[in-house]
């Protein structure tokens, strides 16, 4: 048996294993709710109470319609007293990355859509984030979800 032989094909076998199992292209998350504040569930509830429904509207930030990041700034300065930026790119640059979500952390999908391609939610509990779709308006939507999945790209944390 040659052995230089067989520790080459397990060489490759073993580096093979390691590049696919090490390069998924999905985020691994983790809900902290049990860490969340309460009282931040409360006004993400609120905010929802107030919002739910408003139709999806670019540039929008009014109850007659409104866009994704308008929702995460008016939600920012008027529930958790924090002037956020506007626009998504720029409220993605905030606060720090987060793999552990707690309610009020800002998630951020690659969708696409839009002058940059990216939306904004802000995160609830139980795997749920607030945001505007654009079929349906605000509501609330599941990270878990094939759709959400496969375009997470990050999680910040504003409010430490």
């Amino acid at each position: 048996m040659n052995w230089n032989r067989v520790l080459n094909i397990f060489s490759i076998m073993l580096c093979s294993l390691l590049l696919l199992t090490g390069c998924s292209s999905e985020a691994s998350l983790q809900y902290a709710d049990n860490r969340s504040d309460h009282l931040m569930i409360k006004k993400i509830e609120q905010q929802y109470q107030i919002w739910q429904k408003t139709p999806y509207r670019y540039g929008g930030n009014t109850l007659k319609g409104i866009d994704c990041s308008g929702l995460a700034r008016n939600f920012y300065n008027e529930k958790v007293n924090i002037v956020i930026p506007r626009v998504t790119t720029e409220q993605s640059k905030l606060g720090e990355p987060v793999t552990k979500l707690k309610a009020g952390d800002l998630v951020f999908f690659k969708t696409g859509r839009g002058d940059t391609g990216l939306h904004v939610g802000i995160y609830y509990k139980d795997g749920r984030f607030l945001h505007v779709s654009t079929s349906k308006g605000v509501q609330f939507a599941s990270l878990d979800s094939s759709y959400w999945k496969k375009r997470y790209w990050l999680a910040k944390r504003v409010v430490s």
